[in-house]
């Protein structure tokens, strides 16, 4: 190994440089959660992006190849999100230019506007797939099944908790 290359760390305060303990075991968890989702979401930006689309425009197209033929609202869209996008409408709007989703009023109300993914959508979605799948494979590939069962179960419980804190803090307000 090169001198220059710094040595790997599996402990968040040395890979921030942190030279004081965090102040609880929550904080600390919830910094490696965060780095460890930007590194995923860096991860997977290398695989998207040269193909000339966001992480997030990514999100957009597979949530509209799971919707279907009949499509789904903007809105909806938003709430299928993995991070929430305060955007959705622009976001949508360069998927539209790009020819990958199309957008149609519904007859029965005019407000409404469904989107659907296009073939050229589907294709790039579909050129996608295995690269991706490698992507995330790899980079969780150092857990065994049973650790990425737990890690699921943890954070879909950590997700239903802060969900419901949230949602508790937003109507006390």
């Amino acid at each position: 190994m090169s001198g220059n290359v710094p040595p790997v760390t599996r402990d968040i305060l040395h890979e921030l440089k942190q030279n004081k303990p965090f102040p609880s075991k929550a904080q600390e968890a919830a910094v490696a959660l965060l780095r460890t989702a930007d590194v995923l979401r860096r991860i997977i930006g290398t695989v998207v992006e040269p193909n000339g689309i966001t992480t997030q425009q990514y999100n957009v197209l597979r949530i509209l190849r799971g919707a279907g033929e009949r499509g789904l609202p903007t809105l909806e869209i938003a709430e299928r999100m993995i991070e929430s996008a305060p955007g959705i409408t622009r976001l949508i709007d360069r998927l539209e230019t790009k020819k990958l989703v199309a957008r149609e009023r519904c007859l029965t109300d005019r407000r409404q506007v469904f989107c659907h993914i296009t073939a050229s959508g589907l294709s790039l979605l579909t050129s996608l797939d295995r690269p991706i799948l490698d992507a995330t494979n790899t980079a969780l590939g150092i857990l065994k099944k049973t650790e990425l069962t737990s890690l699921i179960d943890l954070l879909d419980r950590t997700r239903e908790h802060s969900n419901e804190q949230f949602i508790e803090r937003r109507r006390s307000q």
